[in-house]
């Protein structure tokens, strides 16, 4: 990498100033938004920044909008990575100035919790009313567990990824994370629930480390063609308008042999789903999902049906064509669907 001496300099004159210094401080430790840093910091939202642009057009850190809110991480620069030795020194961490900041940003993390908690407290009725249809959700996630133990997940992305729940089951065996939703509130949630979970959880603090919460619409992901290696939709479909665009999308971003894992009611007619909590769709057939597969070049390797209520909750897994393929499954719907495969062949 060719390092100029401008960009050298851009970054030691970003650093001269006590501000900055503090924010790239606090950015280390956590992804902050522009009034959270202007809370701890105790200075205007236009001061502060003033201070980010410098920052970022130095490439210490870089700028990301989620709804109304922009927040704030360390950006790309190269140097960045020496940078962080100094800013972890004994002598700089252990300032006085640094423990003020410290005290500060544990009140931001307070907050955030606190407002995760009373979300979900309004709306506890709410999800134990459909919780109350279906088998309970740790069958579910077991049922998960059976499919994905043995799977690599490289890149994984969440999609809808609501309370995070997803990165903490299976986050750990990720190389990295990419935690996708529409709505700024949920993010909001994730990231609260993540910071309180990792003040005692060592494994919480690593997936935390490697997990990028970014806001989007999963009719349009924002990522790259083939940047990730599996991606999973738990209980999110049912709420797609045009659920075969949402499966493309995913198939554009998947690698070859990518990994798709869908969760999500079988056919059902439970009409107060749509109208009193917005379900789009009264879930889903297996020809329909089988059919979305194929014409978004995923074979279907791997399927689960969950009775136990009014709701049978179905587990869906695909893999994007490739050279090879996932052990088959032995259930009766994969040797049946692999025995038509054959005598199409």
């Amino acid at each position: 990498m060719n390092i100029h001496m401008d960009d050298i300099l851009n970054i030691f004159r970003a650093l001269a100033d006590p501000t900055r210094l503090r924010i790239m401080l606090l950015l280390l430790k956590m992804e902050l938004a522009v009034g959270e840093l202007a809370q701890i910091l105790d200075q205007s939202q236009p001061r502060i920044s003033r201070h980010i642009k410098i920052l970022d057009e130095a490439g210490l850190a870089e700028r990301r909008k989620e709804g109304s809110w922009v927040f704030l991480r360390p950006g790309q620069a190269a140097e960045l990575q020496p940078l962080r030795r100094i800013f972890g020194s004994e002598k700089v961490v252990k300032s006085e100035q640094a423990r003020t900041d410290e005290a500060q940003l544990s009140l931001v993390r307070q907050a955030r919790a606190e407002m995760a908690e009373s979300y979900f407290a309004a709306h506890a009725e709410e999800w134990d009313a459909i919780r109350s249809l279906h088998v309970s959700e740790s069958e579910v996630e077991q049922a998960m567990h059976a499919l994905l133990q043995d799977i690599e997940l490289g890149h994984l992305l969440d999609i809808g990824t609501g309370t995070g729940r997803m990165i903490e089951l299976f986050g750990a065996n990720a190389e990295r994370v990419t935690a996708l939703d529409n709505s700024p509130e949920m993010l909001r949630l994730t990231r609260a629930k993540l910071e309180k979970e990792n003040a005692d959880d060592g494994a919480m603090r690593q997936i935390g480390k490697k997990t990028e919460l970014k806001i989007g619409d999963f009719n349009q992901l924002p990522l790259a063609d083939g940047s990730t290696n599996s991606a999973i939709l738990h209980q999110v479909l049912h709420y797609a308008q045009n659920p075969e665009t949402v499966i493309s999308e995913v198939s554009r971003v998947l690698s070859d042999d990518g990994i798709l894992v869908i969760v999500d009611f079988a056919s059902h007619h439970h009409e107060e789903l749509r109208r009193d909590h917005a379900h789009a769709r009264l879930g889903f057939s297996d020809e329909s999902m089988g059919r979305w597969f194929d014409l978004n070049n995923i074979d279907l390797v791997n399927t689960r049906n969950l009775d136990g209520g009014e709701l049978s909750v179905k587990l869906w897994m695909g893999q994007k064509s490739g050279l090879t393929r996932l052990h088959p499954d032995h259930s009766e719907n994969s040797r049946h669907n692999n025995e038509q495969k054959r005598n199409i062949a």
